[in-house]
């Protein structure tokens, strides 16, 4: 009979509440900062010209422009807009902690950009972050049904009702409106919502953990 070892990682140790907060109002913060200076910088030093950088479907030269057109903005009316709600979702996902918050706003920018690139329309130049924005609801509102977390399903609960006005912008009613970035941005943030597993909580990993070790 051999003798065989196994070595285990402990489980991460717990983040104070405290920390959590921090982590959530960095994250509400960073995106304002972002928004608000990239606005200032191309209104008040290139004229609004950086605005071409935003997503111009079917044009392969500016498929990387998915990860500019959110820090671009027509007018200080569409800044302000996604501005509060952004920064919102921002802290409520920041909370989970940074992986998390980078994570979903990966899932969000590529597919929620692609799916404009792909369907926004020939000759038209989609910018804003409202895309994020209707990403990060989209999380919200779906993530605690795949990581079992009972206060997370309230809460999406509560978010759903409170904007629930937004489902408009799903769809093609407003001229201008880029409604491809809405939807899109939204499936990206569901799909977030479905597969990433760094937002679960403590109970929920250790039992991982603990079926992991059975095996």
């Amino acid at each position: 009979m051999t003798a065989a070892s196994y070595s285990f990682a402990p489980p991460p140790a717990p983040v104070s509440p405290k920390s959590r907060f921090r982590t959530g109002l960095n994250f509400a913060a960073g995106y304002l900062i972002v928004v608000w200076v990239a606005h200032v910088v191309n209104v008040f030093l290139f004229g609004s010209v950086l605005t071409y950088y935003g997503i111009h479907p079917l044009d392969i030269s500016s498929v990387w422009h998915i990860f500019t057109s959110p820090l671009l903005h027509a007018d200080l009316g569409h800044l302000i807009s996604n501005s509060v709600p952004g920064a919102v979702f921002c802290f409520l996902i920041g909370i989970s902690g940074a992986r998390v918050w980078w994570e979903v706003f990966a899932f969000v920018v590529v597919i929620g950009g692609l799916g404009v690139w792909l369907f926004g329309g020939v000759g038209t130049n989609h910018i804003g972050a409202s895309g994020l924005v209707y990403g990060w609801l989209g999380y919200l509102l779906v993530r605690g049904v795949f990581n079992r977390s009972f206060i997370q399903i309230l809460l999406g609960l509560a978010l759903g009702i409170f904007y629930s006005g937004l489902v408009w912008g799903l769809l093609p009613v407003t001229p201008g409106v880029s409604w491809q970035a809405h939807l899109f941005g939204a499936v990206g943030g569901i799909v977030a919502g479905m597969i990433i597993t760094s937002d679960d909580p403590a109970a929920l990993k250790e039992k991982r953990r603990q079926r992991a070790l059975k095996q």
